[in-house]
């Protein structure tokens, strides 16, 4: 929802239906409509488009000071609201809904048949993944980091192939738009906020961020608190400019030099792809990991007695 009100907020009104926008909108790029995004929005589009007749200029009142005074599709049709280069669902959510489907058709998929005696190949594949993130949660958020691998897994799984439908043919990446990243980046930021608080307390949560020495905490706070916000730009920025940069250049040499160039400079595509999930899913751990350090402690003093009592038999 929150992607929609972005798109529409920041949507400029002119071209026709074939230049509707998707990306970095604000900015005023148009992108090239997926024929998938034309479709569902042929399909369902009339149904949508209804549905925010109503409920959207009542929301553009009260948040005018974000999305603007008024909903562009107020008193206008769907006709006149396609026309004017707008989609009732817009490029990026469908892109990401795609995403999660496939997502869930090759999760299925891989874990089909799953054996410990025999393990096949796509089993093989599978656990290296799911390895490199347990031991990644291991070292960056400590023994108690497991409980955290649906949500970092899921980010995961989600963020790389949203990176990696932009080389299909006629798609793009949900993630070379900014109010994808924003939507992860802001997930992220409320997830470790509310496991912080779930373990230590809001008020042990607050002391987070005061700093190790009271006598400046009235100065740590407000830095700590402004520091915090600021990861949510970060994540979304880092993550929707690599994305958005490199399917701008990949696009722009494609249509310089449309054969054997545009393939070679794929494996820098896919390294890229590649590198900004990592990038995302450690800074994720790497904030949990800040707030639940005093598990680890806690697993550290139990390890530490553990072994303890496992030595005094020995002797």
């Amino acid at each position: 929802m929150l992607s929609i009100f972005q798109e529409h907020g920041h949507r400029a009104t002119e071209g026709g239906a074939a230049a509707a926008q998707h990306g970095a909108e604000a900015a005023g790029h148009a992108e090239h409509v997926p024929i998938i995004v034309q479709k569902i929005n042929e399909w369902i589009g009339p149904t949508v488009f209804e549905i925010q007749s109503i409920i959207m200029p009542k929301i553009y009142k009260v948040f005018g000071f974000m999305f603007g005074e008024h909903w562009p599709g107020e008193g206008k049709t769907f006709e006149q609201y396609m026309a004017e280069g707008n989609l009732p669902i817009p490029t990026h959510v469908v892109m990401f809904l795609f995403v999660v489907l496939i997502a869930v058709g090759l999760l299925t998929f891989l874990r089909r048949k799953l054996s410990a005696e025999s393990p096949t190949t796509r089993q093989q594949t599978l656990e290296v993944g799911v390895e490199a993130i347990r031991n990644l949660l291991s070292d960056l958020v400590g023994p108690g980091g497991m409980k955290h691998f649906p949500v970092v897994a899921t980010f995961a799984v989600l963020i790389l192939l949203s990176n990696l439908t932009g080389f299909l043919p006629d798609m793009v990446a949900p993630t070379a738009n900014f109010n994808t990243t924003l939507a992860l980046a802001i997930t992220s930021f409320c997830y470790y906020n509310y496991i912080g608080i779930r373990e230590n307390g809001l008020i042990g949560h607050l002391k987070h961020f005061t700093g190790p020495i009271w006598w400046i905490a009235w100065l740590m706070f407000p830095i700590e608190i402004v520091s915090n916000l600021a990861r949510i730009l970060s994540l979304s920025m880092r993550l929707f400019g690599n994305m958005f940069g490199e399917e701008q250049v990949s696009g722009a040499i494609s249509n310089m030099v449309q054969w054997i160039v545009p393939v070679l400079i794929m494996p820098l595509g896919l390294l890229t792809a590649l590198l900004q999930t990592f990038i995302f899913i450690v800074l994720s751990m790497v904030y949990l990991g800040e707030v639940t350090h005093h598990t680890e402690e806690h697993g550290e003093h139990a390890g530490s007695h553990s072994s303890d009592h496992a030595v005094v038999p020995a002797h």
